[in-house]
């Protein structure tokens, strides 16, 4: 296949300028640390956190801080606002949970800290780590999203949690209907992954808020990207901050294997139950761009014995929590995901990401492949790039600084797989058809994850995958 960056893109470079001169806006608020910080500094200990806290981080494994709690967690402890600018993968939520739980041990407060987030997997993600580093103190939490009923989280909010993790719409709902809940006397906000909060969805909502909660407060603003909109905030909202950045640049951590595949649009199936089935055993993101296409591949690919599970926007709150932890708990090898998931969550055991469909906008990628390799472990990336992608792909590269390699395939062992790939999405389209009436039906227990197998799948013969160099790779994965 010819490289597909062989047409340079003129706009592009002039995009990464612009972002490149807004991030240089803010460089009169980078701390004037000492350079060899991150060396004399080894422990939690060392950056002034409470030795109950420290307990806690040593039960979790956090042995030593990372670079942006190095960087934050001081300055946060001073009382300064914060501005944290790092890769994602990072450590930022620890940046900012010490020092709010250290706040709290020493003026204990009903609803102290406000965190938004731009998804609900997220704000449960952050509960729970809120939720461990805070056991041994008492720190009550509540996590405030879409998805689950208003009235049984009005009886929590009820309870006045010292933490409030939400999502901006959902925090807006309760404050104009949940009578007694206000935030007036609200000691610290986050706004976690900030540049996608602001955008077109969550704008207004985060007006709403910062008028209702008090002036008088401190301010954290973390995300791995800078946008204009967060400098926007920044002036808005923040009382002299500092920036706290260990990455000067979009970035990509260095133990991240990335590689593209240039292949024809009509054969992205064939060439993804190739890979999956030559790296069978590894645990794999998948990500699609639209939640139609992340539910047709999913099916296509237990149509072929391969346990993948969706997770995107149109499942309710249950079944995407559901998804989540049968891929966290590895009962699945595959998630097939929608940018729902690309932000901020946090799953260990993740040893590659997918690019199925590549991303329009090129900061997601960077957020995407920070899905694996991360905390210091190494990971692999593919990015699928057709005919209709290579001005796509000309940006993320551009954006990264970097020429990604190719990822080595067999053209002719992945042409073998036409016919089996051909009958498992026929099934799965007529899957997809049926789950579409059931919709219109009242709901079952069944399907509680999203999974619709409706026994369509027992057609297909032999029932699992067993094509590509001989590996069974749909029968291993089943085990």
């Amino acid at each position: 296949m010819a490289d597909p960056r062989d047409a340079s893109s003129d706009e592009e470079q002039k995009n990464t300028h612009t972002a490149e001169d807004s991030s240089s806006n803010m460089t009169e608020m980078e701390p004037s640390e000492d350079t060899n910080t991150e060396e004399t500094l080894k422990t939690f200990r060392d950056l002034g956190v409470t030795e109950v806290l420290c307990e806690a981080c040593d039960q979790l494994g956090w042995k030593k801080p990372t670079k942006i709690q190095i960087e934050a967690i001081p300055v946060a402890l001073e009382g300064r606002d914060v501005i944290g600018l790092a890769e994602t993968g990072s450590g930022k939520t620890g940046a900012f949970a010490l020092p709010i739980l250290q706040s709290l041990l020493a003026s204990a407060q009903r609803l102290h800290t406000l965190v938004l987030t731009p998804t609900r997997e997220l704000a449960f993600q952050i509960a729970e780590q809120f939720d461990a580093l805070g056991s041994s103190i008492g720190v009550k939490t509540a996590v405030i999203v879409g998805g689950i009923d208003m009235m049984s989280q009005a009886l929590v909010l009820a309870k006045k949690p010292h933490v409030v993790i939400a999502t901006p719409g959902r925090l807006i709902d309760h404050l104009e209907n949940t009578k007694g809940f206000n935030l007036r006397a609200l000691k610290y906000l986050v706004m976690d992954e900030a540049d996608r909060i602001l955008n077109m969805d969550f704008e207004s909502e985060v007006d709403k808020v910062l008028k209702i909660i008090p002036r008088d407060r401190h301010t954290f603003l973390f995300s791995a990207t800078m946008t204009k909109k967060v400098q926007k905030l920044e002036r808005a909202a923040l009382r002299n901050p500092v920036k706290c950045a260990v990455s000067t640049k979009y970035a990509t951590v260095d133990k991240l294997q990335q590689y593209y595949i240039f292949i024809p649009s009509k054969y992205k199936d064939c060439y993804l139950v190739s890979i999956l089935n030559e790296l069978a055993g590894n645990s794999f993101m998948v990500f699609c761009g639209t939640c139609n296409n992340a539910q047709r591949v999913a099916l296509l690919l237990r149509n072929l014995g391969i346990t993948a599970i969706p997770l995107h926007g149109q499942m309710s709150q249950n079944k995407r929590l559901g998804a989540l932890n049968k891929f966290k708990s590895k009962s699945r090898s595959v998630l097939l995901a929608t940018d729902v998931a690309s932000r901020g969550l946090d799953i260990p055991h993740v040893d590659c990401v997918i690019n199925f469909d590549i991303p329009t906008h090129s900061k997601d990628y960077i957020h995407r492949v920070g899905r694996t390799a991360r905390a210091g472990r190494s990971g692999k990336s593919i990015t699928f790039v057709t005919q209709y992608d290579v001005e796509l792909f000309q940006r993320i590269e551009t954006l990264i600084g970097k020429k990604l390699p190719a990822f080595p395939t067999q053209e002719e062992e992945v042409m073998m797989l036409v016919e089996r790939v051909s009958e498992a999405q026929r099934f799965a389209r007529i899957e997809m058809k049926e789950s579409a009436e059931k919709r219109k039906r009242p709901r079952t227990a069944e399907d509680d994850d999203g999974e619709q197998s409706s026994g369509v799948r027992k057609k297909i013969k032999g029932g699992a995958f067993r094509g590509g160099r001989g590996r069974g790779g749909g029968s291993k994965r089943g085990r």
